[in-house]
């Protein structure tokens, strides 16, 4: 294991998400394991500065890039060198040994210019933004698709968190080789809040759905409230935690179609509250349009609670549907609509479904994502043979 990491991640706190705890989780896995760590963010103009997070020292840092218009081009003609400058003096200040980007931005951009410059290994680590990025900024990037391209060409090793995320750098980004290293789950948090039912003046017989994550198009929330709708049965509740762009597009759709409180939006949870309503629930559902992995999956089968979730990408690689999760197309309302009448309506398949996530969450811990990635920095670290002369 090399002594020195730096974890150039594409977000991060004080923003909430997939990566963010992704990269959170192995920087203390790792800092628990002896390695200086370091996370290298995007600083996305609140000038942040380096901060610190869970005893890991956190850098903010620019990351312009030049697009088509004149005035733009000349904004980074003006900022890039400044840019460049606060790079190298992170570098010079930790000197780590592997360079290790997770999630391929304009992170990705500057932490492979600087593997380059400083002849320091690059590894990269793909969580779905050539797919599941409501943006598309990949398909309106031309120099995304291309620093991508040339970034996976110098990656010593480049790991992908599902196997649909690394066929797709196959398929379109030049890809050979490549290995899987999925996501984790820590233990449950100590000392659960009180059923979070309660604050919402819940019935003791409703039945609750619970779904959480980005409030955007990609995560296919909408769809999840059409087929609660299709439900017409006023115990069920949807219980939608969460902030994003989709919000008020989200509250609209529940007064057109006439569900008042049958839909309720909590808005940001952190892991406690995640859980709480995850126990709480009779059915965790997941109806992404795309989904790269799934932690959410991960936490439903933490907390015991019977999952159902999308077929389109990640989960499918994981879940096995029948035994510990329904896969299902959330695109199709009525097939979303019965997988989860299924679960609702049958206790026996539930708790069957819920004891089967409890034994298969154990296999995806962080300490094992770390050790993945442990073995991995070994490698790329180790001296190449010289060549026979």
């Amino acid at each position: 294991m090399p002594a020195r990491v730096a974890l150039v991640a594409s977000s991060y706190h004080p923003y909430l998400g997939g990566v963010e705890s992704h990269v959170r989780h192995v920087a203390n896995e790792l800092r628990a394991g002896g390695t200086e760590v370091e996370v290298w963010t995007v600083d996305r103009g609140e000038h942040l500065g380096t901060t610190e997070l869970d005893g890991v020292r956190v850098r903010h840092l620019p990351t312009p890039m030049p697009a088509r218009s004149v005035g733009a081009l000349a904004r980074f003609a003006v900022a890039a060198p400044g840019a460049w400058r606060a790079w190298r003096r992170a570098y010079r200040s930790l000197r780590p040994e592997v360079l290790h980007v997770q999630c391929f931005g304009p992170n990705g951009v500057y932490a492979a210019a600087l593997s380059r410059r400083t002849r320091t290994p690059l590894v990269l680590s793909s969580h779905g933004e050539t797919l599941a990025d409501d943006h598309d900024a990949f398909g309106t990037s031309a120099l995304l698709r291309r620093g991508l391209r040339e970034a996976v060409s110098a990656a010593r090793v480049t790991t992908a968190c599902s196997t649909w995320v690394l066929d797709d750098l196959r398929d379109r980004f030049g890809l050979v080789d490549g290995v899987v290293v999925p996501n984790g789950v820590g233990p449950a948090p100590a000392d659960p809040p009180s059923s979070p039912r309660d604050a919402l003046g819940l019935a003791a017989d409703a039945q609750v759905v619970f779904a959480v994550g980005r409030l955007e198009r990609m995560k296919g929330f909408d769809l999840l409230v059409d087929a609660v709708a299709a439900m017409a049965d006023p115990d069920v509740t949807l219980v939608l935690g969460g902030s994003g762009s989709q919000r008020d597009a989200l509250e609209a759709q529940a007064r057109h179609l006439g569900l008042g409180s049958r839909v309720r939006l909590v808005g940001p949870l952190d892991e406690a509250g995640v859980d709480a309503w995850m126990r709480a629930a009779q059915v965790v559902a997941v109806p992404s349009r795309r989904e790269a992995f799934g932690i959410v999956a991960l936490e439903a089968w933490r907390a015991g609670t019977p999952l159902v979730a999308t077929s389109l990408g990640g989960p499918s690689g994981f879940v096995e549907s029948g035994v510990d999760g329904l896969l299902v197309d959330p695109r199709d309302t009525e097939a979303l609509t019965v997988a989860l009448r299924t679960v609702l309506d049958d206790p026996a398949l539930a708790g069957s479904l819920g004891a089967a996530g409890r034994r298969a969450v154990g296999a995806y811990t962080w300490t094992r994502v770390a050790e993945d990635y442990g073995s991995i920095y070994a490698r790329v670290t180790e001296p190449r043979p010289t060549p026979p002369r």
